[in-house]
């Protein structure tokens, strides 16, 4: 299916309101809610937000995680995220069990219902994915994405969340695990 462009809004921001719509930080808080927007409209059907969506993801990715590691993977706070994996958990689609070394670390684990969701939904992310560059040409979108990349991995320490690398061997370790195709294609994937 083609999506169309869509054309600006006959009635946009006034000329006196450009100190507020020509700022990159506002502007890129208002693709984050139109691409969770976009997000929450084409994967209605299974009830997951975006953020439920990369902490299953990566709990997939990588089984046996705690939410301290979960967290810095996916770049989210610490002290929410608790509330992101009690409702994975309410929905069946992780495992939370004690930690061999310390029982109060959680280890966080992927059910088959889980791996089930992350299948099913895999077109619908996708079809977001599309619909969020579908206004920017075919040639423009490698570049816009290079320079998001570029942007939030140079400030990335800047963020109160910022994305922390997992230990080298236990992802070396979990890569292996994981088949050749679903590594390429989850690494391709757009993660909220």
């Amino acid at each position: 299916m083609k999506q169309r462009r869509r054309a600006p809004p006959a009635s946009g921001p006034s000329d006196a309101d450009h100190a507020i719509h020509d700022r990159p930080g506002h502007l890129i808080r208002r693709l984050q809610q139109i691409a969770v927007a976009i997000f929450m409209a084409e994967t209605k059907r299974f009830n997951i937000t975006p953020v439920q969506y990369s902490a299953l993801l990566a709990i997939d990715i990588h089984p046996g995680i705690d939410q301290i590691t979960l967290a810095s993977i996916i770049a989210f706070d610490r002290s929410t995220i608790g509330s992101v994996v009690v409702r994975l958990e309410g929905k069946r689609w992780i495992n939370r069990s004690a930690g061999a070394q310390d029982r109060r670390t959680k280890r966080l684990t992927i059910t088959a219902q889980g791996r089930k969701v992350l299948r099913e939904i895999d077109a619908a992310v996708e079809a977001a994915q599309r619909q969020i560059l579908a206004p920017l040409r075919a040639a423009e979108r490698p570049a816009f994405m290079g320079m998001l990349r570029r942007l939030v991995h140079i400030n990335n320490d800047l963020s109160r969340a910022p994305v922390r690398a997992t230990r080298a061997r236990s992802g070396a370790k979990e890569r292996r695990r994981q088949p050749r195709a679903l590594t390429r294609r989850r690494a391709n994937s757009t993660v909220y």
